[in-house]
């Protein structure tokens, strides 16, 4: 009697014999890719950018999460290996898609790099393979694209092979947590892809959380983030309003957090950036409309966040103005970091280009100095700024400036020499106050 794809496949799971290809070996492909090989599967890795395969071959990793040292490791193992070629997916038992889920301009789901990715994987489908969705996108993605774009081959879900949807939960700069210890929600369409899913994410995390369907899986991760993102709208316009009292929102929430239930700490900042909380959001009011249901809440907090950087500029003006007596329009800003988060070198969605971008729009000069990110590299919606350098941080570059405009609150940053000489401070993060160096010349925004 012959064995069945299922069977077949689960075997290899379990014997640790199946091959895993992963495709997009950005922040969240590449650390699962080093947890997948740690656990003993063979690995290959996937992606478009001959940038990175010259990285990964020299075991040069550009991702933080991942050390030089630990890329070596499961090179020199035998587990790792990378590739821009994309016949190899015809070897691997297991295929987990993690690319990009941009907004198009008008806020509607990008799902172009996933169809594509899909139609590769098409190319090369064979049965046996469970192919596993993890981009952030909104609930049906995975049943209503990508098995269908798969079962466009004549092979068949279920039967031939298995989808299944798992979030990424990557948090970059995180010390506590990495890929292999946070919780793994895991979905498939139907029970044995589910199965599969369990035995293979299951040898690769801590605990994996299993749910009834794959739009099920997709909805958790919109649901994470959305709650982020209507938390942080909440403070941020708590902020302008209590700012127009003469209250520190700041001092209001180190207050409210000492009440032991019922409450958790949220804390305002010059917008939103990362891969997740600005973007995701807006794949559910998207899907949303198809059901004729608005999504008011979700879509108000998005508008608050997204109005931030224009805000914190007005208040910098004002702040010349006041204590300068000088006009944006004819003023220097030095925009203390780049990075969306502190203590990491991703600027994805950063605030920080959208300040420096509304600085300029209103005549001022804005550089900006941040010790993890060197130069600007291409960005889809800041391409004017490309190529711009981080200015050195000394006592003479910082006086040089009419303004210096914390927007990311980094650790290695000597912030008492900013206080002592920068004309004026204008943050945004309550770090001088965090760190004992409040004065006059800092004002909260």
């Amino acid at each position: 009697m012959a064995i069945s794809p299922f069977d077949t496949l689960l075997q290899k799971i379990e014997t640790r014999a199946a091959r895993a290809g992963i495709i997009g070996l950005g922040y969240v492909g590449l650390p699962l890719a080093m947890a997948v090989a740690r656990s003993g599967f063979a690995v290959t890795g996937f992606d478009i950018d001959p940038g990175k395969m010259v990285a990964l071959d020299a075991r040069r990793s550009y991702i933080d999460a991942v050390s030089d040292e630990a890329l070596s490791a499961e090179i020199d193992a035998g587990r790792f290996k990378a590739t821009t070629d994309f016949a190899g997916l015809g070897e691997c038992d297991v295929v987990i898609i993690c690319v990009p889920t941009p907004l198009t301009k008008h806020r509607d789901p990008d799902l172009s790099f996933v169809e594509a990715t899909s139609r590769s994987i098409a190319a090369h489908l064979r049965p046996g393979q469970l192919v596993v969705l993890e981009s952030t996108t909104y609930p049906g993605t995975t049943d209503d694209v990508v098995k269908v774009i798969l079962e466009g081959t004549g092979l068949k879900s279920r039967s031939d092979f298995f989808v299944g949807f798992s979030p990424e939960r990557e948090d970059p700069g995180n010390q506590h947590y990495h890929t292999a210890t946070i919780p793994k929600v895991v979905a498939g369409d139907g029970p044995e892809a589910l199965a599969l899913m369990k035995a293979f994410y299951g040898a690769a995390v801590s605990s994996v959380v299993p749910v009834s369907s794959n739009a099920t899986a997709e909805a958790v991760k919109l649901t994470e983030n959305i709650f982020r993102s209507v938390n942080i709208a909440l403070v941020n316009e708590l902020k302008t309003v209590y700012a127009a009292m003469g209250i520190d929102v700041w001092e209001v929430i180190d207050a409210a957090k000492t009440k032991p239930f019922g409450y958790m700490p949220f804390y305002p900042g010059p917008g939103l950036g990362g891969h997740c909380i600005p973007i995701d959001p807006f794949y559910l009011t998207w899907k949303s409309r198809e059901y004729e249901l608005p999504t008011r809440f979700i879509e108000l907090a998005g508008e608050i966040n997204s109005a931030m950087p224009r805000y914190v500029v007005g208040k910098l003006a004002e702040a010349l103005d006041i204590r300068a007596g000088k006009a944006l329009s004819r003023s220097k800003v030095l925009v203390l970091g780049l990075a969306y988060k502190k203590n990491v070198a991703d600027i994805r969605e950063s605030p920080s280009l959208r300040l420096i971008e509304i600085i300029e729009e209103r005549g001022g000069h804005a550089d900006y100095h941040d010790p993890f990110v060197a130069e600007i590299p291409p960005t889809r919606e800041y391409q004017a700024l490309k190529g711009r350098k981080s200015v050195p941080l000394t006592p003479d570059t910082i006086a040089g400036y009419d303004a210096v405009l914390v927007a990311t609150d980094h650790d290695r940053v000597d912030y008492a020499a900013i206080a002592k000489s920068a004309a004026l401070i204008v943050d945004t993060r309550n770090v001088f106050n965090r760190l004992g160096l409040s004065a006059d010349h800092v004002i909260k925004a």
